[in-house]
Order: structure tokens, then sequence, then C-alpha cells
């Protein structure tokens, strides 16, 4: 056996149990109870499609509303989370134990009383009898011990402490101390109003993660997953470092349709990190790529681990919004990802691995990979104006016509395929010596490409809300699973039609379940955290959170984002993504706008969020409780400790980022045009491959101590030219707070103004605060401040607001009456800030010259 394959059957059994734990529970018990777990699975999936879909409102029976959806959606997560999820690590995984099914049956009681007695509960609002808490009592504690199941001791913890601290709160210390809540007050918000457990996040997990999460298990078992490896390999496995490269992109690829960094981990690491430590790489590094890949794959949209429909939610902007932002940042970063598992080939002179595809001179290989990309944005603007004309035309009979022309792609898809071998399973523990061919590896599966495109064309072009469009994907995804294996068998002139379309339904009944099983976890956690958001807002806990970063930062920015880094990275230990989202979202993006906006730091809501939600899922590679360097470890026979340090080494890159998009909100494609887009993405894109170079200590040659710190200023320079620029011209001019009518009238319209002011905080005690306001419509100062809705007045050189209109955009931007205007800064022309790329373009084109010299001299090797 080769030192590749020392993996014995403990090892897939431990890896086995470490996702089904984590992800879908490892008790998988035997007989009738075992098809009892299935089939409730299976029901949960087909609850949420019904309604999700249409047919409750055509048919007129089975609509929910959204308190008793949710109090369905979580009655199914806490039956089946007693049933799979053992309670001890010693308690059977064959059989359900008697204790269990009682907990299951008082757990799924408790979270469908909401549902069950919803009239009684609405004719009593803020009032609880003792019945509802008596029920709600049971609820929060099973809930807590279900979590403690699911998903380990930590969210469990943090939950009971926020619960015990709302109770608590006359009798804590100093600034933590308030005036508490009742036990009946305390039920009454987190389990009978929509406020703590059946709140917002449980609300998303309802309405929008379900489906995607059973649209990427379907997608999975249809054999997409497969697919997208063999393709990955296929395509770069024989280039330097090519398995790791492969790794990066089949991760990427994965995380596109996964909720769980270390499912993806596992699923994508059991193939890429043995043909990794192949050629060349140790085995900690191999682990290390894949955790980088597979936890970068929960920033990468359209799902982002779910958290992107969290943030719909809680930010207030379309879910197109929130891919447009997060897209960047994380292509970036797999960009980047890969540039430095090639630096790693070059610094050890790795090799890839044996190719089977034709040799191609490298500048055909260019010719057909730009003809491709061509020839798919012919065909994606062809049909977008060409549905764009026939919508109106058709009319009514339009989404009949749509699906005719897309059954008929799928079918000519299906042809294609056909005149391919089938893509095989391997078996991770047979040695790979050469790769597959590029053309018949990924033209046998360009149907599982279709269900993707529906899903974003509902959501970027029909404007269809997450939950509807994964719908239709998902529906066409069961077409799919129903068709593809007898169609295929007809195509390759196979008679077995009848096993083909048995073995369809089987493995849509297997993608049912297993989508079902895969959400226990998230429906549990959604509806955990929905207590910290609950005792949140019920006892005004984040502002003690803000005063004790600001008082730990003594008012310094970039102190008070490493503090909430910091913290980010403590809470998301041991949570999964969307209960990770859920949690320092809840705590730490208030701290960041309150304390952001006393100190001058005025940036959009979802750059805060994204900077809360990279710093968290950071917690999956961080040691000591980095989950996904654990199973990568597992995979590979490394060192997990290591793995996760040389991992978080890695994965710098992504820890610098939101520090980058915090100060430089272009990155996030925050009101930047097409060309300035293209622009910024090419630039940033170069920065953050020479801040991996830097990182990495090597780029043409080993840089030298020095060439490292120019390289690093370089990227900086590069990722936020304003800083230079405002130290080298002011972008305001201070205007007297007397004449600020005056200001508002000189100033372009489409230009801000950045105002200081001077208030009160809840307490009646005096607080400051920046804000940036849009100049409004108007030909003067005056008719610009009345379209503000804003009334001041002016004496002794004060401004002081006398009225807000309400409703008013002046309103909304958080004017108060009797706020002073203390500083009023106007913009001025100046040089753009991007000319500052021209020196950090010439500093690095002298690194580059440096080591070239270096390296054709010869006086260092290039191998390590």
């Amino acid at each position: 056996m080769t030192e590749d394959n020392k993996r014995g059957p403990d090892t897939e059994v431990d890896l086995e149990d470490m996702v089904s734990s984590s992800d879908s529970g490892s008790r998988q018990p035997a007989g009738m109870p075992g098809k009892l777990l299935v089939s409730i699975a299976a029901a949960w999936s087909l609850f949420q499609l019904w309604i999700a879909s249409p047919l409750p409102f055509v048919l007129g029976f089975g609509v929910f509303n959204a308190t008793e959806a949710r109090s369905i959606h979580l009655a199914f997560a806490l039956l089946l989370a007693y049933m799979a999820y053992p309670a001890l690590k010693g308690s059977p995984r064959d059989r359900i134990p008697l204790m269990d099914w009682g907990l299951a049956i008082l757990a799924m009681a408790a979270a469908a009383y909401t549902f069950v007695f919803y009239e009684q509960l609405s004719q009593r609002p803020g009032a609880p009898i003792l019945q509802d808490v008596i029920v709600g009592v049971i609820g929060l504690l099973l809930l807590l011990e279900a979590t403690r199941r699911a998903l380990g001791p930590p969210l469990a913890i943090i939950a009971s402490i926020f619960i015990i601290y709302s109770l608590a709160g006359p009798w804590m210390p100093g600034i933590l101390s308030h005036r508490g809540v009742s036990l009946y007050g305390l039920i009454n918000h987190q389990w009978l109003t929509g406020q703590g457990v059946f709140g917002i996040a449980l609300g998303v997990s309802t309405s929008f993660v379900f489906l995607f999460v059973l649209f990427g298990a379907l997608l999975d078992k249809a054999g997409a997953g497969n697919y997208f490896i063999k393709v990955a390999f296929s395509l770069l496995g024989h280039y330097k470092g090519g398995p790791a490269k492969a790794a990066v992109v089949a991760s990427g690829m994965t995380g596109l349709i996964s909720g769980s960094s270390i499912a993806n981990t596992v699923t994508t690491g059991t193939f890429t990190i043995p043909m990794m430590k192949r050629v060349g790489f140790s085995s900690e590094k191999a682990g290390a790529v894949e955790v980088s890949s597979s936890v970068n794959g929960q920033i990468m949209p359209p799902v982002m681990g779910a958290a992107a429909f969290l943030m719909v939610e809680f930010v207030g902007i379309s879910y197109v919004e929130v891919i447009k932002h997060a897209f960047l940042p994380a292509l970036i970063s797999y960009i980047a990802l890969i540039y430095i598992v090639h630096l790693e080939a070059l610094k050890a002179n790795m090799q890839g691995l044996e190719s089977s595809n034709p040799a191609k001179p490298l500048v055909r290989k260019v010719i057909g990979f730009l003809g491709g990309l061509l020839l798919m944005m012919v065909t994606a603007i062809a049909v977008y104006y060409g549905l764009g004309w026939l919508k109106p035309v058709l009319g009514d009979a339009a989404p009949w016509v749509v699906s005719l022309v897309l059954a008929a792609i799928y079918i000519v898809l299906l042809k294609l395929g056909a005149g391919y071998p089938e893509l095989e399973l391997d078996d991770p523990n047979e040695p790979i010596y050469s790769l597959p061919q590029t053309r018949p590896t990924v033209m046998v599966g360009l149907h599982y490409i279709l269900p993707v495109i529906v899903l974003i064309w509902c959501l970027m072009v029909e404007r269809l809300s997450p939950g509807l469009s994964a719908f239709w994907a998902t529906v066409f995804m069961i077409f799919i699973m129903l068709t593809q294996r007898p169609i295929t068998a007809l195509l390759r002139h196979r008679s077995n039609i009848g096993a083909d379309i048995r073995e369809g339904f089987l493995d849509l009944w297997s993608g049912l379940v297993t989508g079902a099983r895969n959400m226990i976890g998230i429906g549990i956690a959604t509806a955990t955290a929905g207590i910290i958001v609950g005792a949140v807002s019920q006892t005004g806990v984040g502002l003690v959170l803000a005063d004790v970063v600001e008082i730990l930062s003594m008012g310094n920015l970039m102190l008070i984002l490493l503090f909430t880094a910091v913290l980010s990275l403590i809470l998301g230990m041991g949570l999964p993504t969307t209960a990770n989202y859920i949690v320092v979202s809840a705590l730490l993006a208030p701290v960041i706008v309150t304390l952001g906006e006393q100190n001058g730091l005025l940036v959009p809501l979802i750059a805060v969020h994204l900077f809360v939600f990279y710093f968290g899922i950071m917690a999956d590679v961080t040691p000591p409780v980095g989950l996904a360097s654990f199973a990568a470890a597992a995979v590979s026979g490394g060192d997990p400790i290591r793995t996760g340090f040389q991992a978080f080494y890695y994965s710098l890159r992504t820890a610098a980022l939101p520090f980058l998009f915090i100060f430089n909100t272009d990155l996030l494609l925050i009101d930047v045009s097409f060309l300035q887009g293209v622009m910024i993405f090419v630039v940033a894109t170069l920065a953050m491959l020479i801040f991996a170079a830097a990182t990495q200590g090597f780029m043409i040659a080993r840089n030298r101590w020095y060439e490292s710190i120019l390289l690093l200023l370089v990227a900086f320079t590069l990722f936020r030219p304003g800083f230079w620029m405002d130290m080298i011209h002011d972008p305001y001019r201070e205007i007297p707070p007397a004449q600020f009518v005056e200001a508002l009238g000189n100033v372009d319209e489409d230009s801000t103004l950045r105002l200081q002011i001077l208030g009160e905080d809840d307490l009646g005690d005096p607080l400051t605060t920046y804000m940036t306001m849009p100049v409004p419509d108007g030909d003067s100062g005056e008719e610009r401040l009345e379209n503000l809705g804003l009334e001041l007045l002016v004496e002794d050189e004060r401004a002081v607001v006398d009225m807000v209109t309400f409703g008013s955009q002046a309103q909304e931007l958080g004017f108060d009456f009797d706020q002073e205007i203390i500083q009023v800064l106007a913009p001025v022309d100046r040089w753009a800030k991007e000319w500052m790329w021209i020196p950090a373009f010439l500093i690095f084109a002298l690194v580059v010259l440096l080591q070239r010299r270096r390296r054709d001299r010869g006086s260092e090797p290039v191998s390590a």
C-alpha cells in the first residue's frame, strides 16, 4: 500500500461519522424506526416544496402564514434531531432509545404549539397564561438539548448564557446590569412571538434555506458533485501542483451548492488530498489547501452557507444586491488561492499528474478557451434578449414555450453526453496515475448546469423571490433526476429502461431524505440563534458590547475592527455557517456601525455584515476548534493543529479582504459603473496576487525581506489608493456650521456632505456621531433644505435642528430635534485617487526586475 492510501476502514468510519454527526445525524436505525426516520425526512422536504409552490394559492387549501410555517418547520427539525442524533458518544446508533422517542414527541409538540393554538395566542398578545409558559420552558430546554446533540456544546452554551443574562439582569455587575425580565416576559418574547426562536432567522430557514439545501442535495445525488470534481481535475490536474489547483476549483463549484464547509472538505478532499500528496504536498499542506478552498465555498454566492438569504432580511436590501456585493471579494479570494498553490508548486518544483488529453500548443488552448467563452457570452445575450422579445409576444403562453425550449436543450445535451462514456465514481483508496480527458468529461454532464441556469435566471432576470426561484430550479432538478437515466439509456440503445426509471425514483427519494437530514442542524441552529437575537433586542446587550469594545480600543478605528474580528472568530468557534452569521451579525455588526458613526467610519451596512461574516467562518479554519481542519487532517493523516495553522496562513488573503472593503467599498461594487467594476476587478485581483506573493515569500524567485515589504506596500496601494491621496490632498473642506444652508446650495446634486452631529444617547448623555448626507434636489440651499425635511435655527455661529419632517429623508438619515451640527465637510475637486496606482506599478516592476535578474543569474535554486 502506498503512502497516499494508508487510511484504513477505521478512518473511513471516523470521516463518515464526522460529516454525519455535524450535518445529517449519525444514527442509522434498522427496521421500522429507520423507515419512519427517512419517511419523516422525505415528508419534511415535500412540505417545504408545497409551501414554496404556487399550488396552495391556486387550489385554495394548505396555505400557511409565516408563523404557522415556522412552527411546523421547527417541529420537523426537533423531531428528526432527537431521532437522528444520539445523546452521547456511547449511545446506540442502530436503534432509537425509548427516552429519545419521548423527547422527540415532546419537542415536536412544543414547537407545533404556536401552530395548533395560533388563534388563541393571537387573542392574548403579550399576556401568556401558565400553560403557554410551561410549554415555552419545555420547548426552550428541549431546543437547547437538540442543539447540543446536533451542533455540539458551543451554541447551546452561548444561548443558555443569554437566557440567564435576560433573567439575572439586576444582579449583573457594572455596565452588564439591566432591568431584567420576568419568566413570563422571557417566554412570551422568546417562544410565543416572532422576536426570538420563531424570528427572522427561522423564517429565512423556512422560506429560503431549506429549498437551496434540498436543491444542492438533489444536484449531488444526480451526479453533479462527481461531475464537478472530474471536470476540475481534467482541466487543471496536469499543471504544476495541478491536483491542488483542481481541489480549489472543485471545492469552489461544490461550495456553490453546499451549505457546509466540513461536508465540502470531506466530499472533495477524499479525492483531492491523496492526489496532492502524490505530487509533493505534505499531509498538512494538502489538508490546508482543501480546508482553505472548502471554507471559501461559504463566501461564494449564490448560497454563501445560507447567509445570503439572512443578509436580505438583516440588511434590508434585495437578494440580487447581496450577490452583487459579495461576488467580487469571493472570486478574488479564489483566484488568489489558486496562485498560492502555484507558488507552492514552484517553490518545491512540483509536477502535475499525467494527462490523457492530446497535446496542444498553448496558443490553440487559449484560442479554444476564448472561443468557448465568447460562444457562452453570445448564447447568454441571445437567450436574454430573445426571451425579452418573446415574452410580450407570447403572453400567458411564454412559460410553456420557455419550458419546451428548455426541455429541448436538455435532450440535446443528453444526446451530446450519450456519445461519451459515463462518469464512474472513483475509489479514493485506489491510486490515480492519469487524468480523464477534458472533452469527454465536460460533455457528459453539461445538462447539470441547466438547473443552476434556471435558478440564476429566476433570481437575476425574472426577479422572483429566492424561495420561488429555488422551487422552480428544484422542480427542474427533479425532472432531470427522473428522466436522465431512461433517456440516456434510449440514446445509448439499451433496453433496461424500467430499471433506469426505478433508479431515478430511488435517487429522488434519497435526495429528498438527504436534503431534509442536512437541514436538521441548520433548522436547529437558526432557532437557537434566535434566542440570542431575542435576548439582544430584549436586554440591549448589544450596546453593552459596543461600550466594552470602545473601552478596549480607546476609540481607535483599526483597533475597533481588530477587536470585532477577534470576537467574531471566538463566537464562530464550533458553529455552522448559518448560526455563526446570525450570532456575529446580531452581536457585532451593530458594534461597528455604532462605534463607526461615533468615530468617523461611515460604511454601508452590507460591508459591516460581510466583515463579521468573513471572520465568523474563519473559525472553521482556525485552531483549536477549526472543524474543517480536523476533517481534512482525518483524510490526509496529518496533524490537525498544524493543518489548521497552515490553512490560516493560506487564508490570510480572506482575512485581509474585510479590512480592505470596509475602507474601500468599491470592492463591493457599491456605486460604481460597469467599466469601473471591470477595472476594479482587474486591479484588485492583481493586488491580491501580489499580496499572496508577499505573504508566501515567493514570486519569480524567493523574496528578500525588503521585497516582501515592497510587495505588501504595492498591494495596499492598489487596494486603497485613497489612503495616500488623502495625505496629498484632503478630500473635504471645512465649512462653518452657520453656513450649512449656503454650502448646501453650492455643492453638486450628485455629491454628499459629511456632517458631525452633537446630540444625546438613549440615557440623555452627550453623544457625537458622523453621517454622510446625500444632497437633495433643488435650485437653492433653502429649497434643498426644505426637500430634505429639515428646519435649522442658526444663531451665534451655531446651527441647531429646529424641526424634522415626519417620514422625510432627514428623519431617515437620523436627524432629530435639538441636535447641533458642529462640523460640515464639503467635497472638493482633486485628482482621482487611481493616480496612485502609477507609482505602485513602478515599484512592482522594480521588484519583478530584481527577481528576474536573480533568477536568470541562477544565484538561487527554485526548489525548496
